[in-house]
């Protein structure tokens, strides 16, 4: 059964309040299309869980400049202005997370474990309340996995299966949120007749909700329109 939809279907499946991964490392792997059609329809209060906040104009910070995003746990912030304007302002609750527990939490909840112990300590001044243990002499923490409602991804291509093959350094933290989300949209400039080849499959689509074709690539700075 194909799973090809249209760009304001699936958003309109998303309500407000609703908690969404979001690919991307910067530019490449980040659902432009998918993000600019969620601020279109002006949904409110989302918890938005990305790598990064994109560039100043673009992605997850024009969502944040609209004020429709209410928390983001990120590892770090980028080159997003609007995102540390609405920090500071007491708008915009953020959790930050080093690169590696960000990646490995969401693995857990994709593969059902209740989260990972680290030996990794965090600095005082981030007011991060952890769980700790002792294993052997040494004070280990506990870090829960983090699950979403949604996944919005890019990927380079796709079957109408919801099959994904995603292109280079865009696949970064993709696999990872698509076993992670409740359901998961994806955008893709190309959605073949044919089934992908079993070992190009980078995401099955069993995790796939719906697919939406779209033209843009997401290696390239796609402008939201305003």
């Amino acid at each position: 059964m194909s799973k090809r939809r249209q760009l304001a279907e699936v958003i309109e499946a998303i309500p407000d309040g609703a908690s969404i991964m979001v690919g991307g490392f910067g530019s490449p792997g980040t659902p432009f299309s998918l993000l600019a059609e969620l601020q279109r329809q002006r949904k409110r209060r989302l918890t938005i869980i990305k790598n990064d906040a994109n560039q100043d104009g673009y992605g997850v910070s024009r969502l944040i400049e609209a004020g429709v995003v209410s928390r983001l746990l990120t590892t770090h912030l980028g080159l997003s202005a609007p995102a540390r304007r609405a920090h500071l302002a007491g708008a915009l609750q953020i959790e930050f997370f080093s690169q590696g527990l960000f990646a490995e939490r969401i693995r857990c909840a994709g593969v059902g474990l209740p989260g990972v112990v680290t030996d990794i300590e965090l600095p005082d001044e981030l007011g991060v309340a952890r769980e700790s243990i002792e294993v052997a002499g040494r004070q280990l923490f506990f870090e829960p996995a983090i699950r979403a409602d949604y996944a919005l991804l890019h990927a380079d291509r796709a079957d109408g299966f919801g099959n994904l093959r995603y292109r280079g350094a865009a696949r970064n933290f993709s696999p990872l949120m698509a076993m992670a989300a409740d359901q998961v949209f994806v955008e893709t400039r190309t959605i073949s007749d044919a089934p992908l080849a079993p070992d190009s499959i980078h995401t099955p689509g069993m995790y796939v909700q719906g697919l939406v074709q779209v033209a843009g690539d997401s290696h390239e700075y796609q402008p939201i329109p305003r």
